[in-house]
């Protein structure tokens, strides 16, 4: 008999008569790439798929509409309310189910969030929207639903969970949570309607009970409704756990699975509650899950940032909940499951939460993971590419590109050499190892120095690849991946001795003295202040545009701009530095000039690709190929994604 590390994580699990093979289930995750009437490209066949590919129990469709006139938030949601989406949902359902997998669609509607864009990216709109109570909200009037209407949605809800169900789904996941329209009747704080849709908790929770009793009768008894609500909003002014508790009382029984996530991604503050950022521990949302499990018979699934096997077979078998929900995590590797049944726990790409995937969906329409290149691709990386002609590879630079490409590589069958010029893998980035928060890009750049020393790849560390190094490998293909080095701002008294670099400081901390200026209001900046702040360092952030450079990740600024704000980070925008004395720094500003003082200026103002050093390369080797940042400063996504292209092509001819 083969020993599982997971017991609990891989018990199977009986919800109304249907089998799911596991506790992992895929959270929902939507989609944005669909034509204009919000069908879903085949595309999203390929990324649901791949899912249930990697041994999860449950692939759930994220935001499916019951309502397609009053009921978006935006423009691009499948409508369960239109017969032109049966043949598309049954391609999904089938590829989902042919790997093994259950599969479930998401039922929402916004309430008064929708109808708030028309046709055009971005143009505002103010369509009619109702919620519980007439109101207003962001300069529009919500129109409060009416008896008639409360009973034409609940009726709607039922339907869509119908036709889901001849569209092949095996289950439904009732949206109640993160703001829309069923958390708008529980919250006590909206719903103020004086019948029997509001006031005590029972009435506050009528609406989801008919909706579930309702789904049931036209559904079956055998066809699972899972319930997915917010154990607490925790903002001011959002429903507390006790409200959570008692309207999981009331629900309890007329569902087969309470998914218990929590916060309000309607308000800022919250998103990265919802959505738990780099600066939450790993499982921060599960106490609420936990505690409504004392209190209910009904079956408690937890989600947020759980990417760790080892802590979701703890949180199973300690009782704290019956089934763990994943969304981002099997974005960034959706063999996870697999993977930690089969011993392999280690290899899991685990999730940084640094939230490209959602930054780039709601910009490209497709989730493109900063770790994973196959993410939102998974329709090109689903079939065998023809194999490589065996090559000789030499790979200059061993940070996140360069280990990458060895990977892929060698993967394609080619002879690998990879030279880093110091002493260890993971390229300028390392000086962040030891931030806390930072922690699970150290496990990342670990996992693939781990990897690449298993595969038994050359590494040749301490080793700098210059043209004449080049000339005695003799390789036949040449990948520079020698990324970039820290700008040095042009400004008067940067040499002084009480200034360093951002990553001087991150490698040695304490050469930040007790008041910092920080000069430069991206990720890197920005990050750098939250990291002193923690440390007790008083810090001033000065950035010369008007926000935080977010540097095309409009999701991770969100969390950024409310730790500076938790961490009492003084942030100047539309502030210019313009001279650096031994007391501070001397800055303009658009009502005049102002003294900053400090005892240590750090800059922080951006990369210069290192492409002269790389172009000295580029007639080495028959081929080369200059990647990353060496050619253009950016991010870890578009050093994984170039890096993964380039290698995959390696060898074609």
């Amino acid at each position: 008999m083969a020993t599982i590390k997971y017991p609990h994580l891989f018990e199977p699990i009986t919800l109304a008569g249907t089998y799911f093979r596991n506790r992992i289930f895929s959270s929902p995750t939507g989609w944005e790439d669909m034509d204009r009437n919000c069908i879903p490209s085949r595309d999203a066949v390929a990324y649901y798929e791949r899912k249930a590919k990697g041994g999860c129990a449950s692939v759930t469709l994220g935001e499916l509409v019951v309502d397609s006139k009053i009921g978006k938030s935006g423009m691009r949601h499948i409508p369960l309310d239109d017969p032109w989406a049966t043949y598309p949902l049954f391609r999904i359902t089938n590829a989902v189910k042919a790997q093994g997998a259950n599969v479930s669609a998401e039922l929402a509607h916004a309430g008064l969030y929708a109808s708030r864009l028309s046709g055009k990216t971005g143009e505002e709109s103010r369509g009619l929207a109702y919620g519980p109570v007439d109101m207003e909200k962001d300069g529009r009037i919500i129109i409060g639903m009416s008896e008639e209407m409360i009973w034409e949605t609940i009726e709607k809800f039922a339907n869509a969970a119908a036709f889901a169900k001849y569209c092949g789904f095996s289950m439904v996941t009732v949206h109640a949570a993160h703001g829309w329209l069923i958390s708008q009747f529980i919250s006590p704080y909206i719903n103020t309607r004086k019948d029997k849709w509001g006031g005590s908790i029972e009435n506050r929770a009528r609406f989801a009970v008919e909706i579930c009793k309702a789904i049931r009768k036209k559904c079956g008894p055998k066809f699972p409704i899972e319930f997915r609500f917010s154990g607490s909003e925790i903002f001011k002014g959002g429903y507390d756990l006790d409200t959570g508790i008692g309207f999981a009382r009331q629900i309890d029984g007329y569902c087969d699975l309470l998914n218990v996530s929590a916060g309000n991604h309607e308000v800022e503050e919250m998103y990265t509650v919802t959505h738990p950022s780099p600066f939450q521990p790993d499982g921060v949302n599960v106490k609420y899950a936990a505690e409504i499990k004392k209190h209910v018979n009904t079956p408690v699934a937890t989600v947020g940032a759980l990417s760790d096997p080892d802590l979701m077979e703890e949180i199973l078998a300690s009782g704290q909940a019956d089934v763990i929900e994943i969304a981002r995590g099997l974005i960034c590797d959706p063999d996870l499951p697999i993977k930690a049944r089969t011993g392999r726990e280690k290899e899991i790409r685990r999730c940084m939460r640094c939230l490209s995937c959602m930054a780039y969906l709601m910009r490209e329409g497709h989730f493109y993971c900063a770790l994973n290149p196959q993410a939102g691709r998974e329709m090109e990386a689903r079939y065998e590419i023809p194999p490589a002609h065996k090559k000789k590879v030499l790979i200059a630079g061993g940070g996140i590109a360069g280990m990458e490409a060895a990977l892929v590589c060698h993967e394609r069958g080619h002879e690998v050499i990879l030279c880093e010029k110091e002493g260890i893998l993971g390229g300028k980035i390392r000086c962040e190892d030891h931030v806390p928060f930072k922690e699970l890009q150290k496990c990342y750049l670990d996992r693939q120095a781990e990897a690449i020393k298993k595969a038994g790849i050359d590494v040749r560390l301490n080793t700098e690849v210059t043209p004449e190094y080049a000339d005695k490998i003799n390789a036949d293909v040449i990948i520079a991946a020698i990324g970039s080095k820290p700008v040095v701002p042009p400004i008067k008294g940067i040499h002084l001795p009480n200034v360093a670099g951002a990553i001087e400081v991150y490698k040695q901390p304490e050469l930040a003295g007790e008041n910092v200026v920080i000069l430069g209001g991206g990720f890197v900046g920005a990050e750098l202040g939250i990291f002193l702040a923690t440390l007790g360092r008083k810090v001033k952030l000065v950035e010369m545009g008007p926000k935080l450079n977010d540097g095309g990740n409009d999701r991770h600024v969100r969390g950024v701009k409310w730790q500076l704000i938790y961490k009492k980070v003084e942030t100047h925008f539309k502030t210019k530095a313009e001279e650096i004395t031994e007391d501070g720094v001397r800055c303009s500003t658009p009502e005049g000039e102002i003294f900053l003082s400090a005892d240590t200026v750090i800059y922080a103002v951006g990369q210069k690709p290192l492409l002269e050093e790389a172009n000295a390369l580029k007639f080495c080797a028959p081929e080369f190929y200059a990647i990353a940042d060496c050619v253009e400063a950016k991010n870890i996504m578009n050093a994984t994604t170039q890096a993964y292209y380039v290698a995959r092509n390696i060898g074609r001819v």
